[in-house]
């Protein structure tokens, strides 16, 4: 056990090796004798393929293969890319059009992948593609976020991709007609790219009659499962890893059609095969997130308590329904639909539409971001037309203490929460009673400053089921072995001292051992801020199996009963004695007696319910009214993750989160030309948040320990883009209020927020 005790702010181990460039990412560690990939892509957004005609490419110099559609075809690789899919209104299944690996006839966004050229080199590759003709017949592009226009599937009439709903309309509708007053608001919820610092890549290798497949993504089994059946290949002749991963977000959670053009590519040839993404190619390929428009209602009695909540929400798919997209846009998006309000009455309608755009999938806790953004501004607008404090309304609707467990209208059951006391640390710790002095002091430089509350709750837990494996090694130290893959979030410290603070033995002699296949029978991968709830307590089942099996072994050795062996988390105590052991000593104790089977442990743990991490973000900003520039000046947030392992990383996870939610709020932004060609494909044109866009974030948590686990924690790597969005968004609004601006959309560029404070203008005069 660490010197000062468990659940310490202990420094990220792994960052020494990524701090010096000596991390391992899937380009250093790619066979240095490997063929490398490169994709030729459409340059239009929808057409009809005349000609592809590769003839010359395959002869160029260097090259070994190129692959088409129909060569994939040939070759007895017929599967396209799986997606989810959801049931419609009525009774119906969503639209699945299917979506191929390889482009045949038919190309329907800008980057779709049409050819797969391997070569010596990445520059005889491009060049062999230069050669390729790719003739072409244009179709009517359809772009805009509703039904109707040029049809783009024929599985999908109208475009659309689903309808779905979820709650009960009729009743809402006569709650609304009931109700002492309803609020409406329109809201946009802008499309941006992910940017991982480390764009996808992986190779492809035989080993032996196997295919070892590298990736680097943000879990292994998945992958595995479904290159397995687009490869024809029994899943046990598949070895898939995951290196180091700069970056994940979602968007490296599902496979891609590179993954699989890479490992075709090296059955096919024998030979290793590596493809790693440039970034214009990944702002073109990326499963892209967000990307919605909604209308969301709220019903209201006499004394502001909300009665009802209503949504429609229109969710572009892009030109293919991808793996998790249909599933995010609505289950997830349900989870937290009512937020932290006591609301019985709700009905929410999602429509899915295709467009030929790059698809949409998972990305930046998709799903969650999306309803809490929705609410949080509806709320605040409420409070604004009810002429209520917007903190005000939020405690007067608030679900109480005692109302736990709740379930909410869709259905989920909150298992504990004490929002009214997280909101009220928020308001001190934000010092909420010197903003007008703070907003006077603005005025005076010409500026107008507004603050922004959100109120967000998570739904944590992705897949429920996660398998650990803990081995005492014959170095004298142990490994531990985990289903989950990190891709920034500091597993490799989190987990190791966990592991330690259970067992005493000492971290830095413990191995950390993620992301391979063939090591660990199964995982879960990391996505939905899953990772160290569910990990760790199965974690914990591994401990309580050694401690038994240990105390089983002592008692034996000692000759003593069982019952008189304890473990005081660093020690083995046998009775009165003095015999006081370590776990490894106790380990190396079953080495030399022959006892290899108490060596290795595996452990599973299921988690039958949800945990729901929650709290309050305060933004308050500046705008310039003569250039519509705006500044974020302080920005605050009080989280409830229940008990956390390693405060230090909790407060990382959030700054990273809060600084993604402000690139989407402040400066990101794709934009498409109405044919249908990427204008924001570099990072001249798509603007990241730079370090003068973030402040300092003042970070604490006030915690209420999660029933749902062992160990009361709540996940937190979603929760700092959650409550972001609308924090910022709801600042911005009210910074402009007195203007006149009534429709505040992100992002809040420069541009956009002159244009609508000149808009309010014109319209008063």
């Amino acid at each position: 056990m660490e010197k000062f005790g468990k659940s310490q702010p202990v420094k990220r181990v792994e960052d020494v090796r990524f701090l010096k460039g000596t991390g391992r990412y899937v380009d250093d560690i790619a066979p240095p004798d490997a063929l490398r990939g490169y994709v030729f892509r459409s340059s239009v957004a929808y057409a009809k393929i005349d000609t592809l005609d590769v003839s010359e490419a395959r002869t160029a110099t260097g090259v070994h293969l190129v692959l088409t559609a129909a060569d994939l075809k040939d070759a007895g690789y017929t599967q396209g890319l799986w997606g989810t899919i959801v049931p419609n209104r009525d009774g119906t299944k969503g639209a699945s059009p299917f979506r191929p690996i390889l482009a045949s006839d038919t190309v329907r966004h800008v980057g779709e992948p049409v050819a797969f050229i391997v070569a010596d080199s990445v520059d005889a590759a491009r060049d062999a593609a230069e050669l390729i003709v790719f003739d072409y017949t244009d179709k009517p592009v359809h772009l805009g976020l509703t039904t109707g226009g040029a049809q783009i599937h024929s599985e999908a009439p109208e475009n659309r991709a689903f309808d779905w709903g979820m709650g009960d309309e009729a009743a809402a509708e006569a709650a609304f007609k009931a109700a002492h007053r309803t609020v409406t608001l329109d809201v946009e919820d802008n499309r941006i790219i992910v940017n991982a610092m480390e764009p996808r890549g992986c190779y492809a290798e035989p080993e032996g009659d196997r295919l070892h497949f590298s990736v680097n993504a943000q879990g292994v089994w998945e992958h595995k499962k479904q290159m397995a059946r687009v490869l024809n290949m029994d899943e046990d002749d598949i070895r898939v890893t995951n290196p180091d991963v700069g970056g994940g977000f979602g968007m490296k959670a599902m496979p891609h059609p590179e993954n699989f053009l890479t490992a075709i590519a090296c059955r096919i040839l024998g030979k290793p095969v590596r493809w790693m993404s440039d970034r214009t190619e990944a702002m073109l390929s990326d499963n892209a997130g967000r990307d919605l428009r909604h209308t969301a209602e709220l019903a209201f009695d006499e004394n502001n308590r909300v009665t009802a909540y209503r949504v429609k929400t229109v969710a572009n798919m892009g030109a293919y329904n991808s793996h998790f997209a249909q599933a995010i846009q609505t289950s997830l998006f349900a989870k937290v639909l009512m937020g932290v309000y006591d609301v019985q009455t709700s009905w929410l309608h999602v429509e899915g539409v295709y467009t030929n755009t790059t698809p949409v999938d998972a990305y930046r806790g998709a799903g969650r971001p999306e309803a809490i953004y929705l609410l949080e501004r509806v709320m605040d607008r409420a409070a604004r037309e009810l002429g209520v404090d917007p903190w005000e309304l939020r405690r007067i609707n608030f679900i109480k203490p005692h109302q736990f467990p709740y379930k909410t209208t869709t259905g989920e059951t909150y298992d504990v929460g004490d929002f009214d006391r997280v909101l009220t640390r928020a308001a001190q710790f934000a010092d909420r009673d010197g903003f007008d002095a703070r907003r006077v002091a603005s005025e005076a430089k010409g500026k107008l400053r507004g603050i922004g509350l959100c109120y967000y709750i998570e739904s944590i837990l992705g897949a429920p089921v996660e398998d650990v494996k803990v081995t005492f090694d014959d170095d004298g130290g142990a490994s531990i072995y985990v289903g989950t893959q990190s891709n920034g979030q500091g597993h490799e410290t989190v987990f190791t001292q966990f592991l330690s603070d259970q067992t005493g033995i000492p971290a830095d002699r413990i191995r950390f051992v993620q992301g391979d296949s063939d090591l660990i029978a199964r995982g879960g991968g990391t996505g939905g801020s899953r990772s160290v709830t569910i990990q760790n307590t199965a974690t914990l089942a591994a401990v309580d199996k050694i401690i038994t099996a240990f105390t089983a072994f002592l008692a034996e050795q000692q000759g003593v009963d069982e019952n008189d062996i304890s473990f005081d988390d660093e020690q083995f105590r046998v009775g009165t004695s003095n015999v006081t052991p370590t776990m490894l000593e106790v380990a190396d104790m079953a080495r030399a007696a022959g006892r290899d089977d108490l060596l290795t442990f595996d452990a599973t743990a299921t988690l039958d319910a949800r945990s729901f991490p929650n709290g309050a973000h305060v933004a308050e900003v500046e705008v310039d009214p003569d250039t519509g520039h705006v500044t974020v000046e302080r920005y605050t947030v009080v989280d409830d993750f229940g008990n956390l392992i390693n405060p230090m990383l909790a407060e990382g996870q959030v700054h990273g989160g809060v600084a993604q939610g402000l690139g989407q709020a402040l400066t990101e932004r794709v934009v498409y030309d109405e044919d249908g060609q990427l204008l924001t494909a570099t990072f001249m044109d798509y603007a990241m948040p730079r370090a003068d866009d973030v402040p300092m974030i003042g970070f604490t948590t006030e915690a209420t320990p999660s029933t749902t686990n062992p160990m009361g924690m709540k996940g937190c790597g979603e929760a700092g883009t959650v409550g972001a969005l609308a924090a910022v968004a709801n600042a911005v609004q009210d910074a402009m209020w007195s203007r006149g601006v009534r429709q505040a959309d992100m992002p809040f560029t420069p541009q956009r927020v002159w244009g609508m404070l000149q808009d309010a203008r014109v319209a008063a005069e």
